[in-house]
């Protein structure tokens, strides 16, 4: 990514926020639309299959779900989070979904003003995030029912644009559509801002000395970044957020702004997995599917005789086995599991709904360099492989479970073995605010440590983060951190507003 001098332009002043969200994917915008003041409340015919929930839901049928004790509503839920709001608000708004029933959700949403929290959502593309760079030829793992936010399902926009969706399961383009035509029809627009890259996001230690010189600042804004309608905030600045804009002619304008709080909704799609092997580095060792598909449109694999090898036993892996398969081009498959590990994603899932995947999975087991001594002509895997170094001249020497070593020839190499979050903006790129500390922050092994009421680091105060980057990989599940970090900004709106009135709180925000 690139970066300029940390400067603000002459004559630029500093803009203080409430909340400032990192990320426009749908971690970010569904954050963004309960901030804006929509409300989830039980509707008045809702019956929830879950009885023990449902009383409770009954018990504060006036109240919004923002409004309620989510500690007690999550009680004794179980789901496929590790975060127990999250496994709350998809039972809400899918309920026994992962028993195959197709329920409505039990909410209705309502726009209630006062509830505004003012912010500002920064994103390196439109809103929609990293969904309109993958790769669009491929279905999605979730339903498009389930990738659907708040307030719009999936199919009402897809009759309103009269798209002909032929399944369950939705085209990525389709659904990075959807969210972007999301924040447009949910009036969220004055609070996002596209091709944003951030610089750094550092804590400010304010003393005394400041004072003086912060209160001159308390009522200015940048032309750059600006709030819509004259909104002016008059609190503590915890953060110091910098960056820089693209503007239209391709030029870069730094900006810089203060936040009592920031949220965290990049994702884990910045930087991909790499195997930290010899040889990696080659122009012919590829990471993406995206760069995989422009080898492919551009003809450069046509009349290869050799293989294409890929790495990895996930999702994507096998959505490049498929893109490789339908485009006759044989494929070497190499994973260091066993195709019986329970682990494998391929056995969660649905016979039924994924046939393609099972083809995928099928393939890895019958077609192993095990069963037949002879590589197959269009496909052959490798299983409990490792790659041990790529050399100059496509080759890739690669190591059994039992140490045996062997090299194979390839046309390209593609790595797929998953990715993760780019968090150098934050002091030792986030790794302090991990499970573990000093380690890389991942979706699975690491991420990052949160109260899971609220989604604020348990090692940063003020900060919050949701999404891939405290484990929850799928749509459904995001959601629940939107809540539950709503929940608690209300809270502490609504305290900072009572010491106000009561002329003990000095504008200086909430402790």
């Amino acid at each position: 990514m690139p970066l300029i001098e940390e400067t603000v332009l002459p004559g630029d002043s500093l803009l203080t926020l409430p909340v400032v969200i990192i990320g426009n994917g749908p971690s970010g915008i569904c954050l963004s639309y309960l901030l804006s003041g929509y409300r989830p409340y039980l509707s008045p015919e809702a019956i929830h299959p879950n009885p023990v929930l449902h009383t409770k839901l009954e018990e504060a049928r006036h109240l919004s779900i923002v409004d309620q004790d989510l500690e007690y509503l999550s009680e004794g839920l179980e789901g496929r989070s590790s975060n127990p709001v999250a496994v709350l608000f998809d039972t809400l708004l899918h309920p026994d979904a992962d028993f195959g029933y197709d329920y409505p959700p039990v909410l209705h949403w309502k726009l209630e003003q006062h509830n505004y929290i003012p912010h500002i959502v920064l994103g390196r593309g439109p809103p929609g995030g990293a969904w309109h760079s993958m790769e669009g030829s491929m279905l999605t793992i979730s339903f498009g029912d389930w990738m659907e936010l708040p307030g719009l399902t999936f199919k009402e926009w897809a009759a309103s644009k009269r798209r002909n969706i032929k399944s369950d399961r939705v085209m990525p383009e389709e659904i990075a559509c959807y969210y972007k035509h999301y924040v447009k029809v949910m009036g969220l627009q004055k609070n996002f801002r596209d091709n944003v890259y951030i610089t750094s996001v550092s804590r400010l230690y304010r003393g005394e000395d400041d004072e003086d010189r912060s209160q001159l600042n308390e009522n200015i804004s940048t032309p750059h970044l600006e709030m819509e309608d004259g909104q002016k905030s008059l609190i503590k600045r915890n953060w110091e957020v910098r960056g820089y804009q693209r503007a239209t002619d391709g030029s870069h304008v730094p900006f810089c702004l203060f936040a009592e709080n920031v949220a965290l909704a990049t994702g884990t799609f910045d930087s991909p997995g790499r195997l930290q092997v010899e040889g990696e580095d080659f122009p012919f060792v590829l990471h993406s599917m995206s760069d995989f598909g422009a080898a492919i449109s551009k003809g450069k694999l046509r009349g290869k005789a050799d293989p294409v090898l890929i790495v990895g036993a996930g999702l994507t892996a096998a959505d490049a086995v498929l893109c490789a398969y339908n485009n006759n081009i044989p494929v070497i498959h190499v994973f260091r599991r066993r195709v019986t590990d329970t682990s494998l994603i391929f056995k969660q899932l649905p016979k039924k709904l994924y046939p393609e995947y099972h083809k995928v999975y099928h393939m890895m087991c019958t077609q192993s360099h095990t069963v037949d001594s002879n590589l197959h002509s269009a496909y052959t895997s490798f299983p409990e492989h490792n790659v041990l170094s790529f050399k100059p001249e496509m080759k890739c020497v690669l190591q059994s479970a039992s140490g045996l070593k062997k090299i194979l020839k390839f046309s390209v190499a593609l790595v797929l073995i998953g990715s993760h979050p780019n968090l150098f903006f934050l002091k030792d790129q986030g790794h302090s605010i991990g499970h573990h500390s000093n380690q890389p922050i991942t979706c699975k092994g690491n991420p990052i440590e949160i109260d899971p009421y609220t989604y604020e680091c348990t090692k940063e105060a003020n900060l919050f983060a949701l999404g891939p980057l405290v484990g929850d990989n799928f749509v459904r599940f995001l959601k629940g951190g939107a809540l539950g970090i709503a929940r608690c900004l209300a809270i502490r709106q609504k305290k900072k507003h009572e010491l106000i009135e009561s002329g003990d709180g000095g504008g200086d925000g909430v402790p």
